[in-house]
């Protein structure tokens, strides 16, 4: 933080050159906790075991959600599974059906559905 000087310590008798931050700490503002080999990981780190539909996509082994995430992209890539005329639409196969619930899901509404695949261990 930059240091000012205040006019009346550079005019005062005694020459005292008195600093004043220009910010004033921020009240009430949380601090991170330091992160060690004891840290707790956050939501999108903590293992999660997929339900038996979605680990016929992603495998069964329990993993992080936004790992979850990038399987799923890869298998819909890999099995050209996104609207060739709106990208942002996924039309379903058979195993992404039983995730889903339907034939085609937004891109955007994917992760509520992958959500109730999920369970914490």
């Amino acid at each position: 933080m930059a240091k000012t000087t205040t006019k009346s310590a550079a005019k005062g008798a005694d020459n005292a050159a008195e600093t004043v931050d220009e910010k004033p700490a921020a009240k009430g503002k949380k601090v991170a906790a330091p992160k060690g080999d004891g840290a707790k990981p956050n939501a999108l780190q903590q293992p999660l075991k997929p339900s038996p539909e979605l680990a016929a996509v992603v495998g069964d082994a329990n993993l992080p959600r936004g790992e979850v995430v990038s399987k799923v992209w890869e298998y819909i890539k890999k099995h050209e599974l996104q609207n060739p005329e709106n990208k942002r639409e996924i039309l379903a196969d058979e195993k992404l059906k039983k995730v889903f619930g339907k034939d085609k899901c937004t891109m955007f509404e994917m992760n509520k559905h992958l959500a109730a695949h999920l369970k914490s261990i």
